[in-house]
């Protein structure tokens, strides 16, 4: 697999694939890119000619990485990762189209989530009863094991939320 950088996909015509998730998407997007998240990448791609040529992109070209490795192994052979990801493409002053009404960041709605179970959580144990403070340590050890193994749980049933989901407002702010 190769690495191209913004000016090459400008000026050539491949297939832009963006494989972050919605409220990354939304945040900041290349034009004539398509949203098809890294989880879905396999299932889409079995519609896709495997000759024709595609750019994963992502936030810094990690999970766009991973994402042309499963095309190759799927056989495609012209898979091709943006060098930087967004982070590069902005850093060069390209434009970025946003989504006018987009969500927060998966990140930030975990921390809210976990926080309000937390309180809710040590409320219902101070009111109610103590037994609820096990719910509280339970939302705890979740987000220790989320940092430990580097995947999150909440998040992935948060990223299945309606709101953070395309196709809401699709209306784009340059």
């Amino acid at each position: 697999m190769r690495t191209v950088t913004a000016s090459e996909i400008r000026f050539g015509n491949p297939t832009l694939i963006d494989v972050r998730e919605y409220p990354e998407f939304a945040a900041g997007f290349i034009q004539g890119t398509q949203l098809v998240p890294l989880s879905q990448v396999a299932g889409r791609a079995s519609k896709w000619t495997k000759s024709a040529s595609f750019v994963m992109i992502c936030k810094s070209g990690r999970r766009a990485t991973s994402a042309a490795e499963k095309l190759e192994a799927m056989g495609f052979s012209n898979v091709s990762v943006l060098d930087g990801g967004v982070e590069a493409w902005r850093e060069q002053g390209l434009p970025l189209q946003t989504v006018c009404r987009r969500p927060w960041a998966i990140e930030r709605q975990v921390r809210v989530a976990a926080g309000t179970l937390v309180v809710i959580f040590s409320l219902l144990g101070l009111v109610v009863s103590p037994q609820f403070l096990i719910g509280a340590a339970l939302v705890g050890a979740g987000l220790i094991f989320a940092g430990i193994s580097n995947t999150c749980m909440m998040g992935s049933v948060l990223g299945k939320m309606p709101w953070n989901r395309a196709g809401r407002d699709g209306r784009c702010c340059e």
